[in-house]
């Protein structure tokens, strides 16, 4: 396929009539039938007709405007095939792209299992690029196959961002874009040029405050409306994962993990039952 679906860089417009401030061009990618559409579907209506008239060829193409730390990004949704043969189309539509969602189906083993191969083609054809780790169906916990702890370690082993999101409940969906937004932005070197409030709104006091004393199951329990409840557990997860990520990013990379190998003698203070005979 041509090279000419590539997208410019961050397209930066202050003082612009233009209905945005920054302009970005994110992929989702995954393995067939993890819910890439509902993603999509999941985010506020925007342009649906791709600009490069390729609509039959197995790509999806949406845009939204997302409100991000007082600014107006507008993003480029592009939901690639996941079927094998459309690898080539990712490799073609990577060109130009400041973020991926990699998004895998928490009730399907197998979808989470092929995350590495897409990984394989990002690293390929499109290294550096922010990328993050998607799983979605959240609202199938019942069915899961694939544990958050799991997933969560191999998207620390990967160095992303982890969201579980349900598109159907309205739960970490626009969230996970934002994340990935910031992330792009600060590759892009935007975020020296501006950055969150340091002044927090009457809205994030007020969650803070709810989240810091109880639990997300807890939250169930507040006797507020079904829409602030689900709000409410998108703030406390989100935060949640925010602080595990940073944790990761500063940690001691010169600490290296003490491993006792197998042929060496037990510690002197190991009791004597412990050790194998």
């Amino acid at each position: 396929m041509s090279s000419g679906v590539s997208s410019p860089s961050i397209s930066i417009v202050p003082g612009s009539p233009k209905p945005y401030d920054y302009l970005l061009k994110f992929l989702l990618v995954g393995d067939s039938d993890v819910g890439k559409e509902e993603l999509l579907g999941g985010m506020e209506d925007g342009a649906t007709e791709s600009p490069y008239g390729f609509s039959s060829c197995g790509i999806d193409y949406k845009t939204t405007t997302i409100l991000l730390d007082g600014r107006r990004v507008k993003l480029q949704l592009w939901d690639t095939s996941g079927q094998g043969r459309f690898c080539t189309i990712f490799r073609s539509y990577s060109r130009g792209a400041q973020g991926i969602l990699l998004v895998y189906d928490i009730t399907n083993k197998w979808s989470f299992d092929g995350i590495d191969r897409w990984i394989k083609e990002i690293d390929q054809h499109a290294p550096g690029v922010p990328k993050i780790l998607v799983g979605n169906r959240l609202h199938l916990a019942f069915k899961r196959q694939v544990s958050e702890a799991t997933a969560e370690a191999y998207a620390l082993k990967n160095d992303m961002a982890f969201f579980e999101v349900s598109p159907l409940c309205d739960f970490n969906v626009t969230e996970s874009f934002a994340e990935l937004s910031r992330l792009a932005l600060k590759r892009n070197g935007m975020s020296r040029t501006w950055g969150p409030s340091k002044v927090l709104s009457l809205q994030e006091i007020a969650c803070h405050t709810i989240v810091a004393r109880t639990t997300i199951y807890g939250i169930d329990q507040l006797p507020l409306p079904q829409t602030l409840k689900s709000y409410l557990k998108s703030y406390a997860l989100t935060n949640k994962t925010r602080a595990r990520m940073q944790s990761f990013i500063h940690r001691d990379k010169s600490k290296k993990n003490k491993y006792l190998n197998p042929t060496d003698s037990p510690p002197a203070n190991c009791r004597r039952s412990c050790c194998i005979s």
